[in-house]
């Protein structure tokens, strides 16, 4: 059951990701609205997306405790990955090998910082204004993704090679068999819940930063007319 629910999520996790991106790309942007100070360049544009995307520029120049709260689980969450990767690349590269210390220790930050965004989200009233019990349950449901990840290393050590067979056989739909590890089973029916309700959720602006109208738009509307993309 486990193994046919994992692959309907992977399947829906890819189409509902893919067909949101499409759907950013077509909305138009009728109007020039860069967020000033903007840059009137492309290459100031794509600095700006990348210290956006990769440093939070906006939101450390609005609060500093958030940011450092969002960039210490962003990049945790980075290194993580990264670390993950080793369950889904057959031979993993040597690079990667080197990188699996940084990865434990960015699993331990990761929690605190969860828990920090968690507590903020409640403690500070505007923001528990404008929360939705959706936004308090993505950050419980993280917690745990992220706990009970911890507890297989740490705590219970369960079989990384059958695991990483399963995991192959998962992602290259050539079929596998659940490991009989019940903590593993448990942390990866958490990371296929997250998984379906990615596209749905407003965890979509890992891809939708990039089609913001405020960050990718250069402040030139003296030099290069912008046409409405509604008109004629």
């Amino acid at each position: 059951m486990l193994v046919l629910l994992a692959y309907i999520v992977l399947l829906v996790f890819i189409i509902g990701f893919s067909w949101r991106i499409w759907v950013y790309m077509q909305t138009p942007a009728p109007l020039k609205i860069p967020t000033t100070p903007a840059p009137i360049h492309t290459s100031g544009v794509v600095w700006r997306m990348f210290t956006e995307v990769v440093l939070f520029n906006s939101l450390f120049k609005g609060n500093k405790w958030t940011w450092l709260g969002g960039i210490a689980f962003h990049g945790a969450l980075a290194l993580v990955l990264i670390r993950h990767l080793r369950y889904f690349v057959n031979p993993l590269p040597d690079v990667f090998a080197h990188l699996q210390i940084f990865g434990i220790i960015a699993g331990l930050v990761m929690v605190p910082a969860l828990l920090f965004l968690l507590v903020r989200r409640w403690w500070v009233p505007r923001t528990r204004y404008i929360s939705s019990p959706a936004d308090y349950g993505v950050l419980i449901l993280l917690i745990a993704i992220a706990m009970s990840g911890l507890a297989m290393k740490f705590v219970f050590r369960p079989d990384i090679v059958s695991i990483k067979e399963a995991m192959i056989g998962w992602v290259t739909f050539t079929g596998f068999q659940t490991p009989g590890d019940a903590l593993f089973a448990v942390h990866f029916l958490l990371v296929l819940v997250l998984m379906a309700i990615f596209p749905f959720s407003k965890l979509m602006h890992a891809g939708g930063i990039f089609f913001s109208p405020t960050r990718n738009q250069a402040d030139n509307p003296r030099e290069v007319r912008h046409i409405n993309p509604w008109a004629g």
